[in-house]
């Protein structure tokens, strides 16, 4: 599938030498992906697995889970966790509403989906432990669909939970217990999803009633290189210019912005005021990254205006970790799940 690109032929050039020079992957490839001479995008099929579902009683898991359409002709869908004990006649909790954590995966905009291996498992793994009911959305990627596509996909979800028929959400998932929460550009999206129920209020979700956001690594970034960016140049995970978290911001952000758009940098346009409003919500806000993440110095600035807002933040940085490393690493993961659950029982409490 092919879909324009914004980068001149001059950068390119410039950071295939560069590349070669540092012995550094494409970093077209790492995404999949093929740039063609007209400066368009092929996809390759995807280096990441993916998981199946597990919709019935019949499956001997301890979480199920199935697939729903959210928006036909975007073709966007959520894929649904519930603790097998909710549909268990014979548990005394099977009546209880449980938490609802309406999920948004990472992946740089560009690559992943709700059903990919890290995706399904930590949206699995916190349903398990929480007793609550995960909504993951696989919103359109970039750059067929930029920024901001996969914002109005987020929303959506959000309209289309509350409006919804689905057995197990109207069931057994609690309106009043919602979190929004995403990784990495997931969490960018919670981000941005915040501001705009702040700015549209809240009167128009209901019966949902949101109680906070988690941003668990969020992907943010800015033209002007911050220290953690200069301090992990070389870093193995997510290395900036002239390689991957640049080619995704190129990739995701409307054709002619550069990093200091807003959707990067939430530090300008519209978002610090917009705090104002969701400050009036009530939100607790956790912010979970390490000091091994690029986007840690913007992570712990957007923390700090958050505060100066009056939003009662959260944080929990791993020291040593690098951004991601709770997607991939399990006893990391479970750290990350116990804050998690810490923080989800204090807010509704």
């Amino acid at each position: 599938m092919d879909s324009s690109s914004s980068q001149n032929p001059t950068d390119t050039e410039n950071a295939a030498q560069l590349n070669q020079t540092l012995s550094i992957p494409d970093p077209y490839d790492h995404l999949d992906l093929t740039r063609n001479p007209d400066g368009t995008v092929t996809r390759k099929p995807s280096k990441h697995p993916v998981r199946s579902t597990a919709p019935d009683l019949s499956h001997p898991t301890p979480v199920l889970s199935k697939d729903v359409t959210i928006n036909e002709s975007n073709h966007t869908w959520a894929r649904i966790f519930l603790p097998r004990h909710a549909l268990e006649e014979d548990s005394s909790s099977s009546n209880a509403p449980l938490p609802l954590i309406v999920y948004y995966c990472g992946g740089g905009f560009v690559i992943l989906s709700a059903a990919t291996i890290y995706c399904h498992d930590i949206c699995f793994n916190i349903s398990s432990q929480l007793s609550a009911v995960v909504v993951s959305l696989n919103y359109r990627l970039a750059p067929e669909h930029r920024l901001p596509a996969a914002y109005d996909d987020a929303m959506e979800v959000l309209n289309w939970i509350s409006h919804t028929n689905d057995e197990w959400l109207r069931e057994h998932a609690d309106f009043t217990k919602v979190f929004i929460m995403g990784s990495s550009a997931g969490g960018n999206i919670a981000y941005h999803v915040g501001l705009r129920v702040a700015a549209a209020g809240v009167d128009q979700f209901k019966p949902l009633k949101i109680n906070g956001l988690i941003l668990h690594y969020p992907f943010f970034g800015g033209a002007k290189r911050s220290e953690s960016e200069l301090r992990l140049l070389n870093n193995h995970v997510l290395p900036p210019r002239p390689r991957h978290s640049d080619l995704l911001w190129e990739l995701s952000l409307p054709i002619g912005a550069d990093r200091d758009h807003e959707y990067c940098n939430p530090t300008v346009g519209e978002g610090p005021r917009l705090l104002e409003k969701m400050k009036l919500l009530g939100w607790k806000v956790l912010l979970s990254t390490c000091d091994g993440d690029l986007a840690y110095d913007r992570q712990i600035e957007v923390a700090n205006m958050m505060e100066e807002k009056g939003i009662k933040v959260e944080r929990r940085i791993v020291i040593g970790d690098y951004h991601g490393d709770e997607a991939l690493d399990l006893p990391k993961q479970q750290k990350f799940i116990i804050a998690l659950k810490d923080f989800i029982f204090s807010s509704i409490a």
